[in-house]
């Protein structure tokens, strides 16, 4: 029996995509039918297909499609750069943790110190829809290099800021490179890589996130005393710009054949939908503010610009993120389950070093290497169970519920020993478990919204999923974040009050200092003995409240 099967595979970019073609592919249900050897062009290739035992028709096309050859020193390039991306990306997120201190000492914004972070990570996690989008339109490479230019003019704002909403607004222009880099990291392991490898690169992706979030609170840490914040944030600039010129030149050149028949640029552009990206970013940006302070007049806004991003998904014929897709029971709760899992994950990426600063009393350089274990941790587990078991396309829906379980239950344990009393060793060891089942969650999880969404559809849901795990990021510090605050000042406050000669106005000034600055607890005559038994419990039971 022969089966005709046609599969539009749409690339990820429009006039520069490094590969894209309508594969019209014969299938022969014959298990002695060889397996042709296909063009490795990106023109339009006919091959005859033998499925293998247990697989379906679908996969066994999907699977010998084929990607273009690199050659090792283009691949090289491509890798290097872009874990050199990764890591700026990253180690921001980290970083901040153990200049923060700094930082709002010589901005003077203690109260606002939350937003160090916060700004970074809703700016991120509103970019990735639409640069999911317009990498249908421009080659992956020049996203790459356009993502490490928004981060580069960030860095340089933020390195030379005198005010606080001069530093914020250098903040949000990094979050903005940062989103796009991060999603488009991932559509080149779809893109270029094959099915049954795409497990250990996704690993490998994740592997250089989060060396960058271990290693960056570390270097921001040990670097601060040595050349300050500011040439910290300054220095990664031209790094950034390097790297994403690495990317860009180093992508395989489109086929001549293919721009023939291309729409023109300008077309292109004009069907995005920029209102559907502005309606998100109003709606990411007004609901994570309301649940991060309290104040209930954003949440309003958010559902009235959230009914107005609806409205127009529904009607524009290219919309940011199609609600067909959205509306999969299978892919929304794929999305819900990485926004929850992850926003609990970025609760101890954020707190840990922070606990270790107030609490254990230790350097900045010290705090941050508390990450090393659990994202080494976070490493291995995406590293093993790419390389050992996704091997092939199909459902991993109890792997990831088993590693979701066991996530839980470690940050459960994680609350018991966020205290001063606990063993370094315990906490030591209770973080990397944390990390290990963070680390296969998200390579099984990524591997079963494939499996869930059709081929040509997976540029797409790789975007959303980055999405939310950008928006779990933002809910994580964001939310955590305010909680964290309040908590803090009311133990604080409640802890100074009881004091002999109770609440002065020189303790409510360092109840803002402290909520600020966790390195202040520990500094030579800025607290009393007693003041730092009552700054150290007050610490420890935000850290609790968050966990």
């Amino acid at each position: 029996m022969t089966v005709s099967l046609t599969e539009d595979r749409q690339g990820l970019s429009g006039d520069d995509r490094s590969y894209s073609s309508t594969t019209s592919a014969t299938i022969t249900a014959n298990e002695q039918t060889p397996l042709l050897e296909s063009d490795t062009s990106s023109i339009t290739t006919a091959r005859t297909i033998s499925p293998e035992p247990g697989q379906n028709i679908h996969d066994a096309a999907e699977n010998d499609a084929e990607h273009p050859p690199l050659g090792w020193k283009r691949g090289m390039a491509i890798i290097l750069s872009t874990w050199a991306l990764i890591f700026l990306q990253a180690a921001n997120m980290s970083g901040i943790s153990t200049t923060q201190s700094s930082i709002a000492a010589e901005l003077d914004s203690y109260q606002n110190a939350m937003w160090f972070t916060s700004s970074y990570m809703i700016s991120m996690s509103s970019t990735a829809p639409l640069v999911g989008r317009l990498s249908m339109v421009f080659s992956p490479g020049v996203m790459v290099f356009i993502c490490s230019a928004w981060f580069a003019i960030g860095a340089l704002i933020t390195s030379v800021a005198p005010t606080f909403g001069v530093f914020i607004l250098g903040r949000v222009l990094c979050g903005v490179g940062s989103g796009g880099i991060m999603t488009l990291c991932m559509i080149l392991v779809i893109q270029l890589t094959s099915k049954k490898k795409r497990g250990l690169w996704i690993g490998l992706v994740n592997a250089g996130f989060t060396i960058g979030v271990s290693t960056g609170a570390v270097v921001f840490g040990a670097l601060l005393p040595v050349i300050g914040w500011r040439l910290l944030f300054g220095s990664q600039a031209p790094l950034s710009l390097l790297a994403g010129l690495g990317v860009a030149l180093s992508m395989p050149r489109p086929s001549p054949s293919h721009h023939s028949h291309d729409k023109s640029l300008f077309v292109k552009l004009s069907k995005i939908d920029y209102l559907g990206a502005l309606s998100l970013t109003a709606t990411i940006t007004s609901l994570l503010y309301s649940l991060s302070t309290g104040t209930p007049f954003p949440l309003l806004l958010s559902l009235l610009t959230l009914s107005f991003f609806l409205t127009i998904e529904s009607h524009h014929p290219d919309p940011i993120i199609p609600l067909n897709i959205l509306s999969s029971r299978g892919v929304l709760l794929s999305c819900l389950s990485q926004l929850f899992f992850m926003a609990s994950r970025w609760t101890v990426l954020f707190y840990a070093p922070i606990f270790i600063l107030a609490v254990k009393g230790l350097s900045p350089a010290l705090a941050g290497s508390v990450l090393i274990p659990t994202n080494l941790g976070f490493g291995i587990g995406g590293l093993v169970v790419g390389w050992l078991h996704i091997k092939r396309s199909g459902s991993f829906w109890l792997p990831s519920l088993i590693s979701l379980f066991v996530f839980g239950c470690s940050l459960f344990e994680l609350s018991f020993v966020s205290n001063g009393e606990a063993k370094y060793g315990v906490y030591i060891a209770v973080v990397f478990v944390n990390g290990l089942c963070t680390g296969a969650a998200l390579n099984y999880t990524l591997a079963h919204l494939l499996h869930l969404a059709p081929v040509k559809e997976h540029f797409i849901v790789t975007g959303l999923l980055a999405t939310f795990r950008g928006f779990a990021g933002s809910f994580g510090t964001g939310i955590g974040g305010g909680v964290f605050s309040r908590v803090l000042r009311g133990a604080l406050t409640k802890g100074f009050g009881g004091l002999e000669g109770g609440l002065t106005e020189a303790r409510k000034q360092l109840v803002t200092v402290l909520v600020g600055s966790p390195a202040a607890v520990w500094q030579d005559g800025v607290l009393s003995e007693v003041e730092r038994q009552v700054a150290v419990g007050g610490y420890e039971m935000a850290l609790r409240g968050c966990m």
